[in-house]
């Protein structure tokens, strides 16, 4: 009874902030409360860009493996399997991004017409999504067959999912190629295992890479930055010259939103230091994350004024303006800087590999399978309910919706989205478009490098979102807005992720 009602609160809350009726504030310390305030970072974290219809590419490019193509081993699967499917209807809802909307089109296109299982697929706002969740599982509906799982809630759904690895051993349901092992592997263990179960199978995934303006280092005889220190002098260096025209960096950094910890986390890995040390004892106020938010507050005098109140996409449209030479966030924005229609410096953007970090602390020296890395990741799943009364075609379709082809196709309809998996990195329809263009893949070789090789994952326990959206980018936002020291601003975060770990 008391889970029920804790459930129920959530979702009259997410519905009462829908409607206009309740503050966001109000709305997270019910979340909070709750023990679910991991949407304190979705409420913010809608990624489709403006319309995610604009961004879709006119032309699906199928491939000679395609399922829509007549003698392939997915077609024939396909139909052979609707034999037993055929009439059933599955309900899933997603975030509204590109790449949802691309693959949301391919099943009218492909799927339902090779099976005859129809698809209602909702595309909503990340936090319409969770209240759907949460109240579908509250009242044991099942009203949903499929889950969309951002990372922030796979602990409180984890125990409604079927785990797949039960499922990808039924080979009469084998999707042909399917190849779990294709899936890169760190996304399989930080974004769709919790406690050591495989809860999803991995779906997109955000990460922080490095971008910058190739004309600006050219003209000024300037490197990509591979040390820490270097990236800190090519910022200075850019601003002394440049500004107020161009500035070195732009940043998320507006006070008190989730986006700031975000960028936080990536300079504090990168110095050694992680949230927490052993056996959860938070290590946020050691000496290495002081030197890591003494670098982060030297970065702030290179970058232009304002950025204390930009969350991502505002630091995008900063760098899109030219305003800055040199940045680190989120991959997927890069493709909008080839685009004529959102960018004044089409053809001028590069990514590169990011810095090398000072010392990563092991993740055996840190708690909660909190991961140093200074490209700090965030993603998605997509799971069956362990409610839905249409299991077997709700695998069917999780298999066709992250196949290789499926998922290559969808990312070039949504404008060069991220990929889950490795063969697809190479696919030549991905490699074709790496070039300057609407729908560019130029930054997906560093989008790849950084999953394999400098990803780093936030701790995850049932007090980890609440500590990192309210009490750390509380505490960050004061201390970036110069109210606070970093001694005290250290000190209050440990305190603060003391309790959470206590509570």
């Amino acid at each position: 009874m008391k889970e029920n009602q804790r459930r129920n609160a959530m979702v009259s809350g997410l519905n009462a902030h829908r409607a206009g009726r309740m503050s966001r504030r109000t709305v997270l310390k019910l979340l909070a409360a709750g023990g679910l305030a991991g949407v304190g970072a979705t409420l913010w974290r809608n990624r489709s860009l403006s319309g995610s219809a604009s961004f879709l590419a006119p032309i699906d490019e199928p491939s000679s493996v395609s399922a829509m193509i007549p003698g392939t081993d997915a077609h024939a699967f396909l139909q052979e399997v609707s034999k037993g499917f055929s009439g059933k209807k599955l309900r899933i809802v997603t975030e509204d991004t590109p790449p949802s909307l691309a693959t949301r089109q391919l099943v009218q296109k492909e799927f339902t017409p090779l099976t005859g299982i129809e698809v209602d697929w909702e595309l909503l706002p990340l936090d319409q999504v969770l209240a759907k969740l949460l109240s579908d599982t509250t009242r044991r509906a099942g009203a949903f067959d499929l889950f969309y799982l951002d990372q922030a809630w796979i602990g409180e759904f984890c125990d409604m999912c079927e785990s797949p690895e039960e499922w990808l051993s039924k080979a009469d349901l084998a999707y042909p190629g399917y190849r779990f092992d294709d899936i890169l592997a760190p996304l399989v263990e930080h974004v769709s295992t919790y406690e050591n179960k495989l809860c999803s199978i991995p779906y997109d995934i955000p990460i922080i890479i490095t971008m910058y303006r190739r004309d600006i280092f050219d003209q000024l005889g300037l490197q990509p930055p591979t040390t820490l220190k270097e990236w800190l002098s090519t910022c200075q260096t850019v601003t002394k010259e440049m500004a107020p025209n161009v500035f070195g960096s732009t940043a998320q950094w507006r006070a008190g939103h989730y986006a700031l910890h975000c960028n936080m986390t990536s300079w504090l890995w990168a110095h050694g230091g992680s949230i927490f040390g052993k056996n959860g004892v938070p290590a946020i106020n050691d000496d290495r994350a002081y030197e890591a938010m003494e670098y982060m507050l030297k970065l702030s005098e290179t970058m232009p004024p304002g950025v204390t109140g930009w969350d991502w996409f505002e630091e995008s449209r900063s760098f899109a303006r030219g305003q800055a030479a040199i940045y680190a966030s989120w991959g997927e924005f890069f493709p909008l800087y080839d685009d004529p229609k959102t960018s004044d410096i089409v053809g001028l953007a590069e990514t590169a590999r990011a810095p090398v970090g000072k010392a990563l602390r092991p993740p055996s020296d840190c708690s909660f399978g909190e991961t140093p890395g200074i490209c700090h990741q965030g993603g998605s799943g997509l799971a069956i309910s362990r409610l839905s009364k249409n299991q077997d075609a709700a695998w069917v379709f999780l298999q066709w919706v992250t196949s290789a082809d499926v998922t290559v196709r969808a990312s070039i309809m949504g404008g060069g989205a991220s990929l889950i998996r490795k063969s697809t990195y190479a696919d030549p329809r991905i490699k074709a478009r790496e070039r300057v263009g609407t729908g560019t893949t130029r930054h997906l070789p560093n989008t790849l490098d950084a999953i394999m090789n400098q990803m780093g994952t936030e701790p995850h326990f049932p007090g980890w979102e609440k500590l990192a959206t309210q009490s750390f980018a509380v505490e960050l936002g004061r201390m970036i807005t110069r109210q606070q020291s970093i001694k005290k601003t250290l000190n209050q975060m440990a305190h603060a992720a003391e309790q959470a770990v206590d509570s």
